[in-house]
């Protein structure tokens, strides 16, 4: 109960400074100013939630065989735990990995990336004059490789939880495998909406381009290929590139703007690099395609939001994640086929469908390969009550978020008493 007043804190005085860090996460992280306080908002709901799981951390009671006997189990804390957060959600996901593990009773290590160190730091400094005790949670900030291999080296370390690259997490399970470290893995994804002829036309652009292009594409969860059925295909580009057109790119600060800035001129270099890969494979793009520079654009990593198609399944460009707004438009012959196609990778993140036939939704629940499911909603777009994560080589370990949340934070103790 003490932990959840602590949390409960934390999160009034984010509260008190949203308008503040929403535009200190815009201007580190270039998002737009909307999608900022959304986070921000995400940030401070997520605190207020794990505190609630302060007079809520359930263990067993059950009966025993045997006569007067009592038996049950309790959870315990890990121990220390190493966060290793990203830099697309620079206040959200620091929040939803250090609220789980504090409320639990851990002592949190926050290694945040290096391009957006501050927005993470707020959510730390809001614990510390919360009322956090000294050295439970504590913040480092720097390059990723050499703070990555001396954290996971440390010896108090009890379990790491990662949200990053599968190059990374894959390397972070090696190394952790060796010291038998608790580990949780959060990684890519190349996300299908699959849009079938009997959807709301209209809505399925509208999701489509939200879940492949705010928030620059930086998403794990983003649309990264449409597979869209036949009877519609033509129509349905024609659309969804003419509302792309549309878009605006510039200053998240600046009213009216859709979507900022790559975060860096490394994430700037592989956009264009997969741009230059698919115009090789299959021709130029519908739309987009270029950096922007000129007025407006002296300052920051800006590229056109960018729509290839037709892209087939043997393309690099649908297979490969990018992580920015470009966009492979897939042809499929019925919802059949777009189910075979859209379960045709390695990944496993999220998957969004698009249609009003109810026996497809069911069909698509059970058969889609991937542990974040929507319908007739964007790919991207999670809430904090219930688990994230994927299947395949997208995550690994215990679910984020939620009651799940406590699964990777507590170990269970168990105890028989005869009385």
């Amino acid at each position: 109960m003490a932990r959840g007043r602590v949390l409960s804190k934390a999160s009034q005085l984010l509260e008190a400074r949203k308008a503040e860090l929403a535009e200190l996460l815009t201007r580190e992280e270039g998002k737009t100013l909307p999608e900022a306080k959304g986070e921000v908002r995400r940030a401070i709901n997520i605190f207020r939630y794990f505190a609630g799981e302060g007079a809520r951390l359930n263990g067993f009671l059950v009966p025993s065989e045997r006569d007067r006997v009592h038996m049950f189990a309790i959870r315990k804390p890990v121990g220390v735990a190493g966060l290793v957060t990203p830099w697309n959600f620079p206040s959200a996901i620091p929040a939803w990995k250090l609220a789980p593990a504090l409320i639990c009773g851990n002592t949190a290590i926050l290694k945040p990336a290096s391009a957006a160190p501050l927005s993470a730091w707020r959510i730390a400094e809001a614990c510390h004059e919360a009322g956090i005790p000294k050295g439970v949670v504590n913040f480092v900030a720097g390059p990723g490789g050499e703070l990555g291999r001396a954290l996971v080296a440390a010896p108090p370390l009890k379990a790491v939880s990662f949200t990053g690259s599968c190059e990374i997490g894959n390397w972070l399970h090696a190394e952790a495998s060796k010291r038998r470290l608790k580990i949780q893995l959060e990684m890519g994804g190349k996300n299908p909406t699959i849009v079938l002829a009997d959807c709301d036309f209209n809505a399925a652009v509208e999701n489509v381009v939200n879940g492949a292009f705010f928030s620059t594409g930086q998403k794990c969860t983003a649309t990264g290929r449409v597979i869209v059925e036949d009877a519609i295909y033509d129509r349905f580009l024609e659309a969804l590139v003419e509302r792309t057109r549309k878009l605006k790119v510039g200053d998240g600060m600046q009213p009216g703007v859709d979507i900022g800035p790559a975060i860096d001129q490394a994430q700037l270099e592989t956009d264009l690099r997969y741009i230059e890969i698919a115009t090789r494979e299959g021709g130029p793009p519908c739309v987009g395609g270029k950096r922007l520079t000129g007025p407006g654009y002296e300052r920051g990593y800006f590229v056109e939001p960018t729509i290839f198609a037709p892209v087939t399944e043997e393309m690099t460009l649908a297979r490969e994640e990018v992580f920015g707004p470009v966009l492979a438009v897939m042809r499929a012959k019925d919802f059949g086929d777009a189910m075979r196609i859209a379960n045709n990778v390695p990944y496993g993140l999220s998957a969004s469908l698009q249609t009003a036939n109810v026996s497809r939704v069911f069909e698509y629940v059970y058969g889609m390969e991937a542990g974040l499911l929507t319908v007739n909603l964007p790919s991207a777009g999670v809430e904090y009550q219930l688990p994230f994560g994927g299947t395949k080589e997208s995550s690994f370990g215990p679910k984020e978020q939620g009651p799940a949340a406590l699964d990777f934070y507590t170990d269970f103790k168990t105890v028989y008493l005869k009385y």
